[in-house]
């Protein structure tokens, strides 16, 4: 049965890869993932020692059938708390787009020379992807940059720029990346560490592809025509600024809440949701607008990725299973045995993001490992393998960055870059050819710089005086 769960996860795992291929998107495939495997769970439970031992422990003795329910609303509360707090911070950000918050920041962006403008776009790429998320901010900017270059092939060049800014710049933000919000949310880091040691690898991860493609671009753009703006001015000025500022600052609201009232952070996310909430219905009764034309929120809720929370569902709940069963953590007795170093494995994890979805990766990691308690790492001696998973430890710090860099390295590695590569018809082979090494060197840089950090100033000690 052990066997089986395995196959039957990866064949899903490959059939997600593969979804341009076989044109079956990758949210029913994990979706039905999901449900599989807990069907075989049940199904096969008294034929897993591991399911039988533990389910006697917790008192479940000759009724798995109860021992495995109990599971599933186990797990179904820890990914509840990713969803609602995805579906607060999606809703917020398309809330923000719809009435042309971003123009704030886009509009002022009006530089002609090439490198002076690549250097633009990726900083401000940088800093977004931080506060909104990756995709997001690649869609936002992508269709900035189609206002700002017309040479479809050099547009290239920034498009990919973007991609690799935005997913530098999501790892470093506890709420930038959907790897970085799992881990966040699980508290594997911390707010404080993630910022702090991440965010100079982070930029390093950046600005080295930065310099090696802005050599590659000479002189002044040509001047883009204008196109007329279709969209109705039933917005003023100052309502579209007021939602822009209430949005992002609602976005930047949720870690400091998190850190004040130690609430989960869907909390937070959905406490400021409520407001803007408010002010949109408080803002439209004010208008004698037609219904059809206002953008009041269950209308905006209509927009939102709903196939991309369903398939976080599918996958974490396939995870949870092989979590369950005690596949995951022979797989991590495994890798301790045989590998024994948390650089090397999460270098490796960083390289298959760049091939398979990040987030079931990160999602197997913390199942396969779990957070060590504090009280117990005070007893260990420094340098001892269990303190690389304490909280904000260098096994987690390593993932996140990892997880969310490592994607860049191929163009479909990451959502950001799917959505790019559909949006300019990027070529899978040109990245590869012009991309993939720049951004590879990017992110090896990065985790050189943040395992020389987390040598030079150890988690541990820094951040829990242990050691």
């Amino acid at each position: 049965m052990y066997a089986a769960l395995v196959v039957v996860f990866i064949i899903g795992y490959l059939l997600i890869a593969l979804e341009h291929p076989i044109k079956i998107d990758k949210s029913a495939t994990a979706l039905l993932l999901g449900m599989v495997m807990w069907v075989l769970f049940i199904l096969g439970a008294d034929a897993l020692p591991f399911v039988v031992e533990k389910a006697a422990e917790h008192g479940h003795a000759g009724h798995l059938s109860d021992f495995v329910n109990a599971e599933i609303l186990h797990h179904m509360g820890e990914i509840a708390t990713t969803l609602f707090f995805l579906i607060g911070a999606m809703t917020i950000v398309e809330l923000v787009d719809v009435h042309g918050g971003f123009s704030i920041i886009t509009d002022r962006i009006t530089s002609r020379d090439k490198k002076k403008l690549l250097w633009i776009l990726s900083f401000v790429t940088f800093f977004m992807s931080a506060i909104l998320d990756n995709l997001t901010t690649a869609i936002v900017m992508v269709l900035l940059l189609r206002k700002l270059v017309s040479d479809p092939k050099e547009r290239w060049l920034y498009a990919s720029m973007i991609i690799i800014a935005a997913n530098a710049g999501g790892a470093w933000s506890p709420i930038g990346d959907i790897t970085t919000i799992m881990l966040w949310v699980k508290g594997n880091v911390s707010t404080v560490s993630v910022i702090a040691y991440i965010i100079l690898p982070s930029l390093v991860a950046m600005v080295l592809p930065l310099l090696l493609v802005s050599g590659k671009l000479k002189g002044q753009l040509e001047k883009v025509e204008a196109k007329t703006n279709a969209q109705e001015n039933h917005v003023t000025k100052k309502e579209r600024n007021m939602l822009f500022y209430l949005g992002v600052g609602g976005l930047i609201f949720v870690p400091i809440f998190k850190t004040i009232t130690h609430l989960p952070p869907f909390i937070g996310m959905l406490f400021s949701l409520s407001i803007l909430w408010i002010v949109t219905e408080l803002m439209y009764n004010k208008k004698a607008l037609d219904p059809q034309r206002q953008h009041r929120l269950p209308r905006i809720l209509q927009r939102i990725d709903t196939p991309t929370i369903l398939f976080f569902l599918g996958i974490l709940m396939a995870v949870a299973v092989l979590q369950s069963t005690g596949i995951l953590g022979d797989m991590a007795n495994l890798l301790a045995e045989k590998v024994g170093n948390v650089n090397v494995i999460n270098i490796v994890l960083g390289f298959l993001s760049s091939i398979v979805d990040n987030v079931p990766l990160v999602a197997a990691a913390q199942g396969m490992y779990e957070i060590i308690p504090i009280e117990y790492a005070q007893t260990l001696a420094p340098g001892h393998w269990d303190l690389n998973f304490i909280q904000d430890g260098a096994f987690w710090l390593l993932l996140t960055y990892c997880a969310g860099v490592g994607g860049s390295m191929l163009i479909i590695g990451s959502a950001a870059g799917v959505v790019v590569m559909g949006l300019e018809k990027i070529n899978f082979g040109w990245y590869l050819k012009n991309i993939t090494i720049i951004a590879a060197l990017g992110y090896l840089a990065g985790a050189a710089v943040l395992i020389g950090e987390l040598m030079l100033f150890d988690p541990a000690k820094v951040l829990h005086g242990i050691g």
